[in-house]
């Protein structure tokens, strides 16, 4: 005998199966985390003491808020490019260094600078390897004079002419001399790809020098520099920050105060590899006297990816003396 079931009773039967399954599911589901909120650093109070006569260049890793290296600005002439394929040779900014490509191979036959004035060249503030007094010199072997610029007494560094001859993966191959030919020297750099340069000073027959530190471990180099002036055209020493070309960031912000920056404007920024983003004008001379902007702020991607955002709060120590930049920072 068949028993018919009501349809009603069907439908509350089923209903509560569809009921089972849905709270089966959500029991196996793994549970929903909150997104934790993002929490800044303190602000830090910071200062490097490049001497009155800015005579130190200063390394400095804004992680950990420490100088890493320092040195005095006459201690390099030339920077030389590390990377395997790399050729480029760069000019010490910090002492005004000029160089003029003669454009004549034959070494011996160049011992002046009659046209130097006219025809020197210099490397591109900002940074960019493309553009330097040096340029393109391989497979040329054309003889180039250096000026050697000025230490931070004032005193000219003189003339060198060089000569470079061959690059490959591993390092450089040069000659030098004074320009009368005197003390002529054969060279070779090799590259550690650890760095971004290896540095040479031209002095006592040439030798390596310790500048920068490895690029992992350093943010922005407090020094001086060759800034380009127009309008007149005036080649000019400036005093301020560097980022490390290879691996920091930065912009200006100028619209917002420094405590209303926040982790959530990274995102809504467009940052450069300029080195002289950060640059010089943070300060102002007027009457003597330098004074700086802190409505003036810098938002900077540092080597292992984090954000701070800085600001210049004075150029003097204690004791009243010019050449400390003080800054505050905080992490994002």
């Amino acid at each position: 005998m068949k028993i018919e079931v009501p349809v009603i009773f069907k439908r509350i039967v089923v209903g509560w199966y569809c009921i089972a399954l849905i709270l089966w599911f959500s029991g196996c589901q793994k549970e929903e985390l909150p997104v934790p909120q993002h929490n800044a650093g303190e602000v830090v109070t910071s200062s490097v003491e490049m001497g009155a006569d800015y005579r130190y260049q200063i390394f400095y890793d804004l992680k950990t808020n420490t100088i890493i290296a320092q040195n005095l600005k006459t201690d390099w002439d030339l920077g030389f490019e590390t990377s395997k394929t790399g050729y480029r040779i760069i000019l010490n900014t910090s002492k005004a260094m000029f160089a003029r490509n003669t454009g004549i191979t034959d070494f011996e036959s160049v011992s002046d600078t009659l046209g130097f004035e006219f025809n020197k060249n210099w490397d591109n503030p900002n940074g960019n390897l493309d553009s330097t007094a040096i340029g393109n010199w391989k497979e040329k072997n054309e003889v180039y004079i250096l000026d050697r610029g000025y230490s931070h007494t004032g005193l000219h560094q003189g003339f060198r002419k060089i000569q470079f001859l061959s690059v490959n993966e591993t390092g450089y191959t040069f000659r030098f001399a004074n320009l009368n030919g005197s003390n002529e020297t054969q060279f070779q750099v090799e590259k550690d790809s650890l760095y971004n340069f290896t540095f040479l000073s031209l002095s006592n027959g040439g030798q390596i020098v310790e500048v920068e530190p490895p690029k992992e471990n350093w943010d922005l180099c407090f020094t001086q520099y060759l800034h380009i002036f127009y309008d007149p055209f005036t080649p000019y020493l400036v005093t301020g920050c560097l980022l490390n070309r290879t691996q920091t960031y930065a912009t200006q912000d100028s619209v917002r105060l420094f405590s209303e920056i926040t982790y959530q404007d990274i995102a809504n920024i467009a940052l450069s590899s300029d080195i002289n983003t950060i640059g010089y004008e943070w300060k102002t001379f007027v009457n003597d006297t330098y004074s700086t902007n802190p409505n003036l702020n810098y938002i900077i991607k540092n080597k292992e990816g984090f954000y701070f955002k800085l600001h210049f709060i004075d150029f003097y120590n204690t004791s009243g003396l010019k050449g400390t930049p003080k800054w505050e920072v905080q992490e994002l």
